[in-house]
């Protein structure tokens, strides 16, 4: 059976204005299983006219009511758990407990969020003139929200409810290739009670209807989380009309493992720091740091772990890496691993095909590690977003720190010591936005996410990310 959906415009389900559809192929199997509408200026344009005609009544709701609906909707994700989770399996690639992870923290981040709704205000200020100064926090109006392909449901739930926490209207243009989730989210948001035209979906390319939602005059913000190179594009647009942009882009993680590290738990944990999503992750700790005198005898624990993993089909309990993407996407990680080995870096082992009739026709790659790495490869500073790992040798802890920051990203990483002195040096020199200690776990709802450099600019998460998506007024009233 081929799934057919449509955009959601102010509360209905409607094709797209050309009467166009795309075909999405399931990245396991390589076989076409949806038709989504092809939207394009002219159906953005129709969302955004939706979300500006709602926008003075949304932000009148009271704070109390738009809690419960946020609330509401984080229930309906909780009681869709499962239908939701094998559509993101299916449209990813990605195995199935992977999927129902990624739904529950979809919802809860609407609970977050709901719960900061009436916690968050202005502020009085006392001021030199004769009088009483204060803030109004104040939403921004239309956001428009652009969600990337590896993390559908869950980043579109960080971008989401924030936005409405704060009393946004939104029209959100979920990725070409991972659309699904994002319409059921639609469908969910209407059911919990968020009326017709705050939320609209515009499904289609990032050319024609990416593109226009960021050129559109009528949107005030745009959150895009997508490629640096197309971070960069967007930027340049918005900038026409002076948006507020936040972006969150790509990244080349370091993950330092000193000597005195805890191997028993820093090889697993290194292992599915840069494996996770098949390696599909903008905070991938793809340049594996190693000190000398352990280099060999970790990279053989970890070349032994990498090699029981289980490829197999997103929906099999037991698959622990599933398929990347797409074929196409495939094929450039696979490239990536001719280039390493003409640089001169040692494969270890993976980077193939994996045979079997059943893998072959789906977009699976049998994950990599390079060893023998030097800090200036292309292996080493390009994103490859896919499951590879590059292992460099580093000597002393200020040659570390060097290698670390000789990139262009700086989004996410870990240290892995027992020196707690040594772990606080070494967070407060490496240039990124997020970092982990002792563990390859450094996302969390409550705290701030977001890259420097190249990695982007503003926050996900965490209660800063609020001030991305409301404006400061300052009044003063005379005595």
């Amino acid at each position: 059976m081929v799934l057919t959906e449509e955009l959601l415009i102010n509360g209905d389900r409607t094709p797209a204005q050309s009467g166009e559809f795309t075909s999405l192929i399931d990245p396991a199997t390589g076989e076409g299983w949806a038709k989504i509408a092809a939207g394009d200026a002219v159906d953005i344009d129709r969302a955004v006219q939706a979300a500006d005609r709602i926008r003075q009544p949304w932000r009148q709701v009271n704070s109390r009511d738009r809690t419960r609906m946020l609330y509401r909707l984080a229930e309906l994700i909780r009681e869709h758990l499962e239908s939701l989770a094998e559509l993101e399996s299916r449209n990813v690639g990605k195995p199935i407990r992977d999927a129902r992870d990624e739904v529950n923290l979809a919802a809860d981040c609407f609970e977050y969020y709901a719960g900061a709704i009436n916690k968050v205000g202005g502020q009085t200020i006392p001021v030199a003139a004769a009088g009483t100064s204060l803030t109004f926090r104040e939403p921004i109006g239309v956001c428009g929200l652009i969600a990337p392909w590896n993390f559908p449901i869950a980043i579109t739930a960080w971008k989401l409810a924030p936005a409405l926490a704060m009393g946004n209207t939104i029209v959100l243009k979920p990725a070409s290739q991972t659309p699904l989730t994002a319409l059921k989210l639609g469908e969910l948001a209407l059911a919990a009670g968020i009326p017709p035209g705050v939320l609209n979906i515009v499904t289609g390319s990032g050319s024609r209807a990416g593109e226009a939602l960021v050129r559109h005059p009528l949107v005030r913000k745009i959150s895009f989380t997508g490629s640096t190179e197309i971070g960069s594009h967007v930027m340049k647009l918005a900038a026409d009309d002076i948006k507020r942009v936040t972006l969150e882009l790509g990244g080349k993680s370091a993950n330092l493992i000193f000597a005195d590290a805890d191997l028993e738990k820093a090889v697993p944990k290194a292992m599915w720091s840069v494996l996770g999503n098949a390696g599909q992750d903008c905070c991938a700790r793809s340049r594996l740091l190693i000190e000398r005198s352990i280099y060999d005898a970790f990279l053989e624990q970890l070349t032994q772990q990498f090699q029981t993993l289980k490829l197999g089909h997103p929906l099999d309990e037991s698959t622990e890496i599933g398929s990347l993407i797409s074929q196409n996407h495939r094929d450039r990680v696979a490239e990536y691993i001719q280039i390493g080995q003409v640089e001169g870096a040692k494969l270890l082992c993976g980077g193939y095909i994996p045979e079997g009739e059943h893998l072959r026709s789906g977009a699976y790659l049998q994950p990599a590690i390079f060893a023998d790495v030097t800090p200036t490869m292309r292996i080493a500073q390009e994103e490859i977003f896919g499951p590879v790992v590059c292992a460099i040798p580093f000597d002393t802890e200020a040659e570390a720190i060097a290698i670390a920051n000789q990139s262009f990203y700086g989004l996410s990483g870990s240290i892995w010591t027992r020196d707690i002195s040594r772990a606080l040096r070494v967070a407060k020199a490496i240039e990124t936005g997020v970092l982990s200690i002792n563990t390859g776990h450094s996302v969390h709802l409550e705290a701030p996410f977001g890259g420097v450099k190249r990695s982007g600019l503003g926050r996900e998460l965490g209660l800063n990310v609020l001030d991305h998506y409301s404006e400061i007024k300052s009044v003063f009233i005379a005595e």
